[in-house]
Formats: C-alpha cells, sequence, structure tokens
C-alpha cells in the first residue's frame, strides 16, 4: 500500500467499518439501513462515540464539561453492554428525553435536546441503522468522574423539565424548502447549537432555535473545552460555507479544535444538496450586537514603521513592516511564516490565511492560545487525503506566544484586538498540561533577540537576506531559491543545515575546492552552486551582514566543539534507491508544496511561495541537493512539514528508504548546469553519487 493509501486508511477508517457493516444487513431493510448510516453520520455519532484507537461506536471517549469528565457509552448494537436490547420506543426516548433503556437519565453532554427535533422517520431510519448497520463490540462502559453534586443523576429530571423541549423540527411556512432543510439539519442532527450558542447557568443552551425571544442568541458563539466556538450567524456564502464543511477549508481558513472530527467524520459524507442548504439556512440569520464573530469583511492595515537605513530594501507592501522591528514580529516571521508566509495569505487549499481569520476576530484568544501550545490537525477528507499539522508551540516561553499572538491579531486580525498577557498564556498552559518536549540538547536561537544587540540592524538585515534572498539580491540568485529554503526557520532548526556554529568552522578545508575557504567564499559557493547565481563581494553590506548574522549565530561555540544538530546527519548509503516509488511517495507527501511535477507553487501575485525541485528556476546541478544521499538524508530530517505536530515545523518522519526513494526521484530533475564543475575536487574524494 502506498502512502496516500495508508493516510486514507487511517483518516476514515471508522467509516468504511460503518460501512462494511451496512453492507451485512438483511435485504428487505437495506434501504432503511443505508438512510440511517447517512443520518448517523449527519448526527456525527462515531465522533463522540469512539475512543481514541478503539472500536467505532464502542465509547470510552473522554468528554470535558465544566463539571467534570464523562466518558461515552457503548451505542453498539451488543446485547450485553450496548443498545442491542433497546426497544425502538427506548432508544426515541434516548435521543428525545435523553432517559437511557433501565431508567437513568443521561447528561445533556449527549445532545439530545438537539435529536429531540428529529423527525419520526428519520428516527426509526436511525434506529434501524444503529441495531442492523453497526458491528456489536461487547465492551463495558467506564465510570464517569463527576464533580459532587453533578455526579447525582436525580437533579437531570429536574434539568429536563425545566430546560428541555423535545417537539419535532416544524418548518417555517414562509421559508423555502432548501432554507427549512438546512434549519432541521443544524438545530436537530446537526446540533450545531451544543457548541455555537451561548450556554446558561444551568449549562443549558439559551435557545434552541433562531425562532422566539430569544432567536438572536442561536449560534451566537461560546467556549467548549477551551476551544472558542465563534457565531455562524451571517456566516461566508452558502458556497463558501458548504466547501468548508466538505473539506475542512475555505479561502477563509481551515477547522480546528472539535471541528476537525466534525468534518472527518460526518459533514464531508453529507451530499452537496444538505451543505448548501446549511449554508443558505446560516447565510440568512443575522448578526447580533453580541455575536463572536466568525468573520469580518477586512481586518486592520498593516502597521506600517519605516525601516532604519541600514534594515536595507524595503519588503513587499503586503506585509507589514514591523514585522522585522518588534519582538513579536520576529518571531512569527521565524515560528509562522514557513506556513502562513510574511504577508499572511498563507498557501492556497494548504495553509490557511491570517486576513480576516475569524480565530483573530475574537476579542477572547483562548482558541489561539490553545492552538499555539497545542497544535491543530487538519481533517482527513476524500479530497484532502494527506492531515496537515500545525506543530505544538508549548517549547516556547509564556512571553514570547503573546508576543507572537499579539503581533499577529494586530497585524491580521483587529485594530483593537486587546493585550495578551504572558500570564494568560501561562494559566492555559497549566489547564492543558502543555508542556514543551526538549528531546535533545539544541537550543533553537531566537531572531527576536536580535533587537538586544548594537548591532542589531544589521543582524536583522543579514536574517532577512537568508530568508528574502532571491527578491533582495536578484543580481546574486538565479533561481527561486533562497538561503531558508535549506536552512529552515533562518537558519535556526536542528539537522536543517542550522547556522549555530557554522562561522567557528571558518575557515576551513574545502574538499569540491580542494584547499582551505573562508566563511564569505562557503557563502558565495551556494550562490553560485545551489541559487545558479554570482557572487556577492566580500566587502558590501550584504555579505557583511549575512557573515555578522553567522557570528551571532555562533555565539560561544570553538572550532573544536561538536555542535548538537549541525549539518542535515547522514543516511545508510547501502540503501538502493526506487525512483519509482520515490515519484509515488512525492505524489503523496510533497506535491502539495512543491506541484505535482516539482515545479513549485506560486501566489496570486506570481511570486514564488515553495521553490521548484526541477526545472530551470530550481537548484541547480553543483548543489548538494543534487546528490541522492545529501538530499535523502536532508528530507528523512526536515520534509515533509506539517507531517505531526512537533516542534518547530512538524517536520520529517519519512523511513530512510523513502527518503532515498523520493530524493532519487526529485535530485534526478532536469535543472541549471554548472559549468566550474570541471574543476571540482581536485585532489580526489569525489562523492559516488556526484551528479557529474
Amino acid at each position: 500500500m502506498n502512502t496516500r493509501a495508508i493516510l486514507r486508511a487511517v483518516g476514515i477508517g471508522c467509516s468504511l467499518l460503518l460501512a462494511s457493516a451496512t453492507a451485512s444487513a438483511g435485504t428487505a431493510q437495506a434501504d432503511v439501513v443505508r438512510r440511517g448510516e447517512y443520518i448517523a453520520r449527519m448526527g456525527d455519532c462515531v465522533a463522540c462515540h469512539t475512543a481514541p484507537d478503539g472500536k467505532p461506536m464502542a465509547g470510552g471517549r473522554a468528554l470535558e464539561t465544566p463539571f467534570g469528565i464523562l466518558y461515552s457509552t457503548n451505542i453498539t448494537p451488543d446485547g450485553k453492554t450496548g443498545i442491542g436490547r433497546y426497544t425502538f420506543e427506548q432508544f426515541d426516548r434516548a435521543m428525545r428525553k435523553g432517559v437511557a433503556a433501565d431508567g437513568h437519565n443521561l447528561y445533556p453532554a449527549m445532545p439530545y435536546p438537539s435529536y429531540a427535533r428529529m423527525t419520526a422517520q428519520d428516527m426509526r431510519d436511525l434506529y434501524a441503522y444503529m441495531l442492523n448497520g453497526v458491528e456489536p463490540v461487547e465492551q463495558a462502559n467506564k465510570e464517569n468522574d463527576m464533580d459532587w453534586p453533578f455526579s447525582m443523576r436525580w437533579g437531570l429530571s429536574l434539568w429536563n423539565a425545566v430546560f428541555l423541549d423535545d417537539e419535532a423540527f416544524e418548518p417555517v411556512a414562509n421559508e423555502s424548502e432548501q432554507w427549512n432543510r438546512g434549519a432541521y439539519i443544524v438545530q436537530s442532527l446537526g446540533h450545531c447549537g451544543a457548541c455555537h450558542t451561548p450556554r446558561g447557568f444551568a449549562f443549558q443552551e439559551k435557545t434552541m432555535s433562531d425562532q422566539g425571544g430569544k432567536g438572536a442568541m442561536f449560534l451566537a458563539g461560546e467556549t467548549v473545552e477551551g476551544w472558542r466556538a465563534l457565531s455562524l450567524r451571517n456566516l461566508w456564502t452558502p458556497e463558501d460555507t458548504a466547501e468548508m464543511l466538505k473539506t475542512g477549508r475555505n479561502k477563509h481558513g481551515t477547522v480546528s479544535g472539535n471541528m476537525v472530527d466534525v468534518v472527518q467524520h460526518s459533514t464531508q459524507y453529507m451530499t452537496d444538496e444538505d451543505l448548501l442548504a446549511v449554508g443558505v439556512y446560516l447565510k440568512s440569520l443575522p448578526a447580533g450586537k453580541d455575536d463572536l464573530p466568525m468573520q469580518v469583511a477586512q481586518g486592520p492595515a498593516p502597521n506600517i514603521v519605516p525601516l532604519s537605513a541600514g534594515m536595507g530594501a524595503a519588503p513587499d507592501d503586503d506585509v507589514p513592516t514591523n514585522i522585522f522591528t518588534t519582538r513579536g514580529g520576529l518571531g512569527y516571521l521565524q515560528f509562522c511564516a514557513d506556513c502562513h508566509r510574511a504577508n499572511g495569505d498563507g498557501v492556497p487549499n494548504v495553509f490557511p490565511p491570517l486576513t480576516g481569520n475569524h480565530t483573530l476576530q475574537s476579542q477572547d484568544p483562548a482558541t489561539l492560545i490553545h492552538i499555539m501550545l497545542t497544535g491543530w490537525r487538519a481533517p482527513v477528507t476524500e479530497s484532502h487525503a494527506r492531515p496537515l499539522y500545525m506543530p505544538a508551540f508549548a517549547q516556547l516561553g509564556d512571553e514570547e506566544i503573546a508576543e507572537i499572538l499579539n503581533f499577529t491579531r494586530r497585524s491580521w486580525g483587529r485594530s483593537d484586538a486587546r493585550e495578551i498577557l504572558a500570564s494568560e498564556v501561562g494559566s492555559v498552559r497549566k489547564h492543558l498540561g502543555a508542556k514543551g518536549i526538549d528531546e535533545r540538547p539544541f537550543e533553537t536561537p531566537r531572531l527576536a533577540d536580535m533587537l538586544k544587540e548594537a548591532n542589531a540592524e544589521q543582524l536583522v538585515l543579514g536574517a532577512r537576506l537568508n530568508i528574502d534572498t532571491a527578491r533582495m539580491l536578484p543580481d546574486h540568485v538565479g533561481a527561486a531559491m533562497n538561503c531558508a529554503s535549506c536552512h529552515l526557520n533562518a537558519g535556526t532548526v536542528a539537522d536543517g543545515s542550522p547556522y549555530v556554529g557554522v562561522s567557528a568552522f571558518f575557515p576551513s578545508y574545502g574538499a569540491r575546492a580542494g584547499r582551505e575557504i573562508t566563511l564569505e567564499e562557503r557563502i558565495n559557493g551556494c550562490f553560485q552552486r545551489s541559487m545558479n547565481g554570482k557572487a556577492l563581494p566580500k566587502e558590501s553590506d550584504e555579505m557583511k551582514a549575512m557573515v555578522a548574522y553567522f557570528d551571532w549565530m555562533k555565539r560561544e561555540t570553538k572550532p573544536e566543539d561538536r555542535v548538537e544538530g549541525r549539518g542535515i546527519g547522514k543516511i545508510d548509503r547501502s540503501i538502493v534507491p526506487d525512483p519509482d516509488n520515490g515519484k509515488l511517495i512525492y505524489a503523496a507527501q510533497c506535491a502539495v508544496c512543491h506541484g505535482d511535477e516539482g515545479e513549485g507553487i506560486k501566489d496570486a501575485r506570481g511570486r514564488w511561495v515553495y521553490p521548484p525541485l526541477g526545472g530551470e528556476h530550481s537548484f541547480n546541478i553543483g548543489a548538494g541537493m543534487a546528490r541522492i544521499y545529501t538530499a535523502a538524508a536532508f528530507v528523512k530530517r526536515n520534509m515533509p512539514i506539517a507531517f505531526h505536530g512537533s516542534f518547530p515545523l512538524g517536520q520529517g518522519g519519512l523511513s530512510d528508504q523513502e527518503a532515498v526513494d523520493v530524493a532519487a526521484w526529485f535530485s534526478h530533475l532536469p535543472r541549471p548546469d554548472f559549468a566550474p564543475k570541471v574543476n571540482d575536487w581536485p585532489k580526489g574524494g569525489k562523492p559516488s553519487d556526484a551528479r557529474y
């Protein structure tokens, strides 16, 4: 099975199991069971009733509430531990009134107040599926861990008497059939209000629909399990909403938190007609004055601060200039810009944009802090089979996270965003138990610390030249490459050719030159061999800035020191490359950033976002990355990015064989020549995998 197939099997395994169970249902009931399966998916039963790595619908998933921890129950048709002995009347009572077969009350974390609005036919179809289309699993339910007095269920009868409205949905006469279909899905099976409607003192949803005196509160936003579920009222266009629910992303952003499971297990399987109906209904709800906004027409204009003369050329006009003059800006540039880009545009269909991003619009920063500390994962859907991750940044300090988030909110969120305090980050960190995992002694240098140095302007210029090399030095770069294309995060990532300690090792012997070379010559080697360009004058301000930046990274390193994380590591050269398999791996893991055929990707303005791996704009034949095993060593530890949740880029994760295979494929794509290659290795020692 290739990588893409593996990811698909992992991502939608529960749905595949459910489908196979459906196929085993009796012929007479097949249509009913099939309709019931669709209803179960709309209701997102599998997301709550399946524990991590557990069997579908067998329960055991922990659900955090303000009153303690609930564990979802086994709802497979097992007669001993599940619902196999439920009559339809008992099933209907549990779904509409929250009362189990044996008479005990269910906690309203099970959204029976929403399911109560289901039609009688949908309830019967769902019952048929749950008893005949789901594979029975014998698995005892876990005991809940609820605080007293909430552990005493008798109070739930009073709660139901006061708050439960178990009347089925009634279509609104003066609205269209499409609108009513969307309203029915949202209010009943979709149970959108369970997360997005404000709750009262008894944890009740303040309203169950948009009708009545409290209708303006419906879907106006709430905080759930540390995530800010923002207002869904007057939401986007119906088409944008349908795309988000189908794929987990649209031009406005991507889902996060609990919505990842909703898309992955539920809404991606809904018909386009139903998704559009949901979009039509949500768009029709007028925004209220107390909404937690999901979207704003336009974020604030970038905060433009003039650069000092020594900072070099001005950035593109859509980049906040204070990205180079503030700690938060430099922190963002180092840890966020690889995915979200310096201008906040993100990468179409890959990483979400920040301009107008709904999470940045909220005055409550709970979701932002949560994501920074614990990371994020996109849902696996039919259209996006590879899950993309945002790493957890708990490795950063509370003050650093606050600085980055404050810069981001004020640049692309809202100009009146209140200050996020380090103490807030610390409080959320403690609540989530989020700790930085330091698996190695490599200390990631912080670009923000350059601002404390006497030569800060020169150091910032050196960092910018590394990040934005092709644009700032067009006379010396003949490709679409920047130094940071290989030296990730401006040369601060372990095993990504970090600059820590580099300058301490120069002058040193260069095998390809056959003599001792200086740091300036090594830098120019990159311009000529990797970037298909020309040497930078040694006395230029730009060269001095780059050397100063390297020296700053050196700190106290001495030539004899063994520097943790320096270089890109090694890979076993006895591995036999399989470029055909490499192309399959590339398609599954790399093409999303580097193009289907390694041609790179550009933004709407035609500017390079991620560089090509072949063709006239790629690194040339003289680059180390044009050699199979050098490229494989780099790929193994640094590519693909967003592959998992580890600091700082979620990078690396392919096996040695996969890394060698994919390197064999892309390293031998057509690329620019390097004419002076005839003078290389004058004293021997030419690598066996050299391209020339």
